[in-house]
């Protein structure tokens, strides 16, 4: 064992989340920072991502808060033509390297640990042990270590199928499709999330007949309408967009009615609009990308798939045939841990966990803001109470709920608030330079009229 390592923040963790709390810690205080990742690269899950993914939201409102993502360009041809730019997988890792080798690493305030994994000893103590060599490192941490990995989950790519499978059936994550070489009769598509939706999207848009893809789907789900969630000129629809949201929690009566009125004002999307979603995610698709999967008619709602043998899928309810020929593509780990809450930040540790809907990066940064410029613990978790990721509707209408909550609580903190009408991480920082668009006009009474409304039903709907 080496020497002991001095750090004042130990983030073990070098994804998104990992990497933007750490830029807002550069930015906002003095403090030494020692990354570790067991991955060789930062980018965390991107790392492992398969080939045709892109961000499922704009590139603007991604990364760390310092440093753009993307050149600002409008799609002028395919699935997301009129919207702005979405970076693929090898853009964000190229990206994240960049931020770290070019951005973090020359304030000599950084040490960065990729291949190596961290471990908290008998005696408390944290170490580094590195993955090439076996070298173990002491750290002592004068502050805080930062815990990115409590939500961790399980994507296709680094997890065996959630189900059995038998010898001599031809079964792939999702990454792996890019390189079969030799060419199946069918595809069968096992999972409801967005690595399905993408899947067979990529399959449908390099010209596999939607006649050849099977799509197993144990629930239904709800899908955000990218639509209204576009930087720049899209701010105001944007902003319109939370307007009606508001309206419709202020006089729905059930939690099914809020996703009815939105799913008529355009904001939430369904596959197929004859069976209720049972699960809601908050993850974004195109309107055009709806109309290609509504073109895959064999579907099958059985459930969880409990086996595939050489010639049938078994599933909690019944089974179907199956063949030799047929490629069957596991998009169906668990995604994101939803274990229960903890306190965010305690004496020696912070735990990242959401702390209400949004863009996954703006929250995780914001707790690196709030770490860095308020001393009381017990007021940082009174501004940040965790939530859970949202999975069924309700949680969405909870997670919004939390949202309105904490707006309301970060008023008496001027130097949050300031950042957070700031970066461009937070999607509605720019809504100042449309102050005077019709839609933000109106929309701004719509806030007025139904906000308290909104939060005093949701309460009630949440029961």
């Amino acid at each position: 064992m080496s020497g002991p390592l001095e750090t004042d923040y130990l983030v073990v963790g070098t994804g998104a989340a990992g990497m933007a709390f750490t830029d807002a810690l550069l930015s906002h205080s003095d403090a030494t920072v020692t990354l570790v990742d067991r991955r060789h690269a930062p980018g965390g899950h991107w790392i492992d991502a398969y080939p045709f993914v892109r961000l499922h939201q704009p590139s603007a409102f991604y990364g760390v808060s310092s440093v753009p993502l993307g050149r600002g360009t409008v799609d002028a041809t395919g699935l997301n033509a009129g919207f702005h730019e979405k970076a693929s997988a090898d853009e964000l890792r190229a990206y994240y390297t960049r931020v770290m080798d070019q951005h973090f690493l020359p304030t000599g305030r950084v040490r960065h640990h990729p291949c190596s994994d961290h471990a908290i000893g008998p005696d408390g103590g944290h170490r580094i042990t590195s993955r090439l060599t076996g070298a173990v490192q002491e750290v002592r941490v004068r502050r805080k270590w930062i815990d990115t990995g409590y939500l961790e989950g399980r994507i296709p790519a680094t997890s065996p199928p959630p189900f059995e499978v038998a010898e001599g059936v031809r079964c792939v994550a999702a990454g792996e499709i890019v390189r079969v070489a030799d060419r199946p009769e069918r595809y069968v598509v096992i999972g409801t999330g967005k690595t399905a939706l993408d899947t067979c999207v990529w399959l449908l848009s390099q010209g596999v007949p939607a006649s050849a893809i099977q799509w197993v789907r144990p629930r239904e789900g709800w899908w955000v309408n990218r639509r209204f969630y576009q930087p720049e000129e899209g701010l105001p629809q944007f902003f319109a967009g939370v307007g009606l949201q508001l309206k419709a929690m202020a006089q729905a009566t059930s939690v099914d009615d809020v996703f009815a009125r939105l799913e008529a004002d355009g904001i939430f999307l369904r596959v197929d609009t004859t069976v209720t979603p049972t699960m809601s995610r908050g993850a974004m698709v195109s309107e055009a990308e709806l109309a290609l999967l509504r073109q895959i008619g064999d579907v099958v709602r059985r459930g969880h798939v409990r086996r595939i043998e050489r010639d049938r899928i078994v599933f909690d309810s019944g089974s179907v045939p199956t063949s030799p020929r047929t490629l069957h593509v596991h998009c169906a780990a668990v995604g994101l841990a939803r274990p229960a809450s903890r306190p965010i930040f305690e004496a020696d540790r912070v735990t990242l966990q959401p702390l209400f809907w949004g863009f996954a990066c703006f929250p995780a940064a914001l707790l690196g803001v709030i770490e860095a410029t308020i001393t009381d613990t017990a007021e940082k978790n009174r501004l940040c109470p965790p939530i859970r990721y949202w999975d069924e509707p309700r949680d969405y209408l909870s997670s919004y709920l939390a949202r309105m909550a904490y707006e309301r609580a970060s008023a008496g903190h001027p130097t949050v608030a300031a950042w957070a009408q700031g970066t461009r991480l937070n999607p509605l920082s720019g809504l100042r330079a449309h102050a005077d668009h019709p839609l933000v006009v109106q929309t701004r009474e719509d806030v007025k009229a139904y906000g308290a409304a909104a939060a005093g039903n949701l309460v009630k709907l949440l029961r």
